[in-house]
């Protein structure tokens, strides 16, 4: 009966501590390529503090920002190999390792960012997620960078054949690269950390990012004209290595699942009304911004069009078939 009895306490000990247990002194390295006080910037703290609350400040979150450790792409495959534990690319340089997710970067495909928000959290977004695992990585979420316009130094942008010409700044990835091709521009691939330099040498005429972007990496100080174009939605899907994640235990996972999407509610709203703040601080600080008239936007949609038909061919037809019906969905509930 003794020995029953301390096996009976020994199992109620393990159950009423297991969880503060399982839980040990970690850090989580978290890298992102903008400047401080960008909204990803902003929410990978707040994330790091709600780690440090759910975990008793057994695990630290360190960020590596402003692309210290590698542009997108690097970070990318850093994480890959286990080598960083988390990062959040664009969606667009994410299509490299799994071309799918592409389709969120198919220009004026939203109007406004919560048909994304809706997309993402539903089937579509669950089968991108699903397809990380070959990849070595595990999804967290979507986060944002937000809408993207044009900056650029000769004028504003009022008709499609402004953009004729214009060495473009393009984030590394086919689609973008055809689609800007396709409005007359001469797009060039560049990593996120080259640009300012190449701005202000004028290796670069243009570049396009949303405004908490152009803001927090001083493009107005190397571009005179921003363009509202609103003609790509930039989701950040956050993603953490498989190599860090089988290291966790179940409560390690739970604290990091669950403050990931705490921050990446935080942070999209704060990057929504950063958005709109950034946008007024630019023109304080004397940029020209101007929005581009809706018939010029339908015609950029409609010359944009052949090429995002053309990739979509090329993708797994059970995910754009999903893509297609809950964007229909979405946009129909949303708008």
């Amino acid at each position: 009966m003794k020995i029953r009895n301390l096996v009976f306490l020994a199992a109620v000990a393990v159950t009423c501590g297991g969880a503060s247990a399982q839980i040990q002194e970690r850090t989580i390295r978290f890298g992102h390529v903008v400047q401080p006080g960008h909204p990803i910037s902003l929410g990978i703290q707040k994330f790091a503090e709600i780690v440090a609350a759910k975990s008793g400040g057994k695990i630290k979150v360190q960020e590596l920002g402003g692309g210290t450790v590698g542009g997108e792409a690097q970070q990318l495959s850093a994480v890959q190999g286990g080598v960083q534990d988390i990062t959040l690319p664009s969606a667009t340089v994410m299509g490299a390792v799994i071309k799918e997710f592409t389709l969120l970067d198919i220009p004026f495909s939203f109007t406004k960012a919560e048909q994304v928000d809706a997309l993402v959290a539903g089937p579509f977004g669950q089968t991108l997620m699903s397809k990380l695992g070959d990849k070595g990585m595990v999804g967290l979420g979507f986060w944002e960078t937000g809408f993207r316009n044009f900056t650029n130094n000769r004028k504003p942008i009022v008709n499609v054949e402004d953009l004729k010409g214009l060495k473009l700044r393009v984030i590394p990835n086919p689609l973008f690269l055809e689609s800007f091709t396709a409005l007359g521009a001469n797009p060039v691939p560049m990593a996120f950390p080259e640009l300012y330099g190449a701005l202000e040498s004028k290796a670069m005429d243009a570049q396009e990012n949303p405004f908490s972007v152009v803001l927090t990496s001083k493009f107005n100080e190397v571009q005179k004209y921003l363009s509202v174009t609103n003609h790509v939605y930039t989701a950040n899907p956050v993603v953490i290595s498989k190599k860090t994640w089988d290291k966790l235990s179940s409560a390690e996972k739970k604290i990091i699942e669950e403050a990931a999407a705490e921050a990446g509610a935080y942070q999209r709203s704060l990057s929504r009304a950063a958005s709109a703040t950034a946008r007024k601080e630019l023109e304080a600080k004397g940029m020209q911004i101007n929005d581009v008239p809706p018939a010029t936007l339908a015609k950029m949609r409609e010359l944009t069009q052949p090429v995002a038909n053309k990739f979509a061919a090329s993708y797994d037809p059970a995910v754009v078939k999903t893509y297609r019906t809950e964007i229909e969905k979405v946009r129909a509930a949303i708008h």
